[in-house]
């Protein structure tokens, strides 16, 4: 029998899904879905429009350098928690300064929680 008939996964491992990572991935697009709604319904026209793209763009960009699992700059885990907790503070400030202080309040919480468990895992 030759090697070629036994189907063998090639490249990297695969990291299996969990519902936290499900979770935290939901936080992350809610918190980039928050911040284009705070610049485009908040700030007047034509302020809106560059608000509504560049606010979520920095978040994006300063997660992509510092906190994704792939972030360009390896940094010690507790500023990687700091920068996240700096992109979710301000999440929760633009929901608050639209006078929803609820969903602000529900937001943290579930970011930091789901924060504290993912850095968690990543620390064993």
């Amino acid at each position: 029998m030759s090697e070629s008939s036994s189907p063998r996964p090639e490249g990297p491992a695969h990291t299996r899904v969990s519902a936290l990572l499900v979770v935290r991935f939901v936080v992350e697009l809610f918190a980039v879905f928050s911040l284009a709604w705070w610049g485009f319904t908040t700030w007047p026209f034509p302020w809106n429009i560059l608000a509504g793209i560049v606010t979520p763009a920095v978040a994006i960009l300063v997660w992509g350098l510092f906190v994704s699992p792939k972030a360009v700059f390896r940094v010690h885990p507790f500023i990687r928690a700091a920068v996240e907790l700096l992109v979710f503070a301000a999440v929760t400030i633009a929901w608050w300064s639209m006078d929803q202080v609820w969903i602000g309040l529900a937001f943290a919480l579930v970011a930091v929680a789901s924060g504290v468990m993912v850095g968690r895992e990543r620390l064993r």
